[in-house]
């Protein structure tokens, strides 16, 4: 079965963690780091590379943290994993694994055609969709437990 990496997951989980965790402050990383349970050194890595993409602001300073860069509904799925996979892609040339006919007219085109399907739907799904499941799961968000929206 296709799974993702763990750094893609999370980043995603990072993301939505900040979309729905975030109020009128930024979040802090250990803050997600405590929830996601992971390591605060390698959370943090993640996170200024979702800086340097755009998907997220970093706010300096003793309150400082992370905050979305756009509204959670103008984020889309599909965006944060062209940012990890950007990272992980290796280097050299895409392509088929062999240089046959089967894999060169066959195989590498049927997962090139599935690629662009999964990405079209990750495209299709926001981070608004996902906080908005938390929300139908009754996850308790920490910081947002007054407020209606967050940009």
């Amino acid at each position: 079965m296709l799974r993702p990496s763990k750094k893609l997951a999370l980043a995603l989980e990072a993301v939505v963690d900040i979309a729905f965790h975030g109020g009128a402050e930024p979040v802090q990383s250990q803050d997600i780091a405590r929830r996601l349970g992971l390591p605060r050194r390698y959370l943090e890595q993640v996170l200024q590379q979702l800086v340097r993409s755009g998907v997220l602001k970093g706010v300096r300073g003793p309150k400082g943290g992370y905050r979305l860069a756009r509204e959670r509904r103008r984020i889309s799925v599909g965006e944060v994993v062209r940012v990890v996979q950007g990272l992980e892609e290796p280097v050299g040339e895409e392509g088929p694994v062999s240089e046959s006919a089967l894999g060169t007219k066959v195989i590498a085109p049927f997962w090139e055609e599935l690629e662009r399907d999964l990405m079209r739907r990750l495209d299709a799904v926001s981070i608004e969709d996902l906080c908005r499941e938390a929300e139908k799961q009754a996850i308790e968000s920490e910081g947002r437990r007054s407020f209606d929206f967050v940009i």
